[in-house]
């Protein structure tokens, strides 16, 4: 009779003998090889990620592989989330679909990931189908990309093509300031216009709030915080004389824009619904 230890093995065995063994992976990353798929081209190889963000890193690609991206609880909400995916500037070998119901649709072909920038879908669209292109040399090829599961409300879906620039409703901005990435009152130093998004220079006189590190300290010569904040091009963001409470979110390690009122308006709206009792949150705007 086998024991306990040397049997789960052998049906560890088994299992990667059917493309269906992972060759690293937890619920927020995957790490893989094609190497398990060579003889086997045609395996197709099911991986499930259940974080807000993660990475997938596929080496030697071969065959193909379907990468189910769920939020870690599901909730009716989760409807409203769009995923964006970052590629490796050295991705290669494989060819990213998505994949609803068995119709596929190009997302990202090979020569496309190297560019290094941020596609984004809604997550109803379906999974993601990665198709290893088929070449005699594998050996130095890998498919690598940084994912994040993104609100597409309060400016969260920055990266998607015609995002709004609308200003935001009373209670869109409330909500903004108590649930965005980042909150900070500050002013428009200087705006550049790149190739897909306007850059926006701020100056911060009172950081309230930031998920990660995109406002640092502006030394000697500037009282507070620097940074920059991404938006969109056709919002038209423009510097001079004013203080704005800026809003966002946090997008692989870059700051995009949210709700951005002025901050004599956030003012008011505070107080007023702070009489009502109808604030989401204390904020100290002192």
């Amino acid at each position: 009779m086998l024991s306990p230890t040397l049997a789960s093995a052998l049906v560890l065995v088994l299992l990667c003998r059917t493309s269906v063994c992972q060759y690293s992976s937890d619920q927020c990353s995957w790490k893989g090889s094609g190497l398990t798929h060579e003889g086997h081209t045609r395996d197709v190889e099911q991986v499930y990620l259940r974080c807000s963000q993660g990475s997938l890193e596929w080496l030697y690609p071969t065959g193909a592989i379907i990468v189910n991206l769920r939020p870690n609880i599901i909730s009716p909400a989760a409807a409203q989330l769009s995923v964006c995916v970052k590629p490796s500037p050295n991705s290669s070998g494989s060819n990213i679909y998505l994949d609803r119901n068995g119709r596929l649709r190009l997302l990202l072909r090979e020569q496309d990931q190297a560019q290094g920038k941020v596609y984004c879908f809604n997550i109803q669209e379906g999974a993601l189908f990665i198709e290893a292109i088929p070449r005699t040399d594998i050996s130095r090829r890998i498919t690598a990309f940084q994912y994040e599961l993104v609100s597409n409300k309060f400016g969260a879906g920055a990266h998607l093509a015609g995002a709004r620039c609308q200003p935001c409703t009373d209670a869109e901005t409330l909500l903004a300031v108590c649930t965005s990435d980042f909150v900070a009152r500050g002013s428009i130093k200087k705006v550049e216009e790149k190739e897909e998004h306007s850059s926006v220079s701020v100056e911060i006189s009172r950081l309230h709030r930031q998920k990660t590190r995109v406002f640092v300290s502006g030394g000697v010569r500037v009282r507070g915080w620097t940074g920059n904040i991404n938006m969109p091009l056709q919002c038209r963001a423009r510097a001079g004389e004013g203080d704005f409470m800026f809003t966002g979110t946090i997008r692989f390690g870059e700051a995009w824009m949210g709700c951005v009122p002025r901050f004599k308006d956030f003012l008011r709206l505070y107080q007023e619904a702070q009489k009502q009792g109808t604030n989401p949150c204390h904020v100290d705007t002192d």
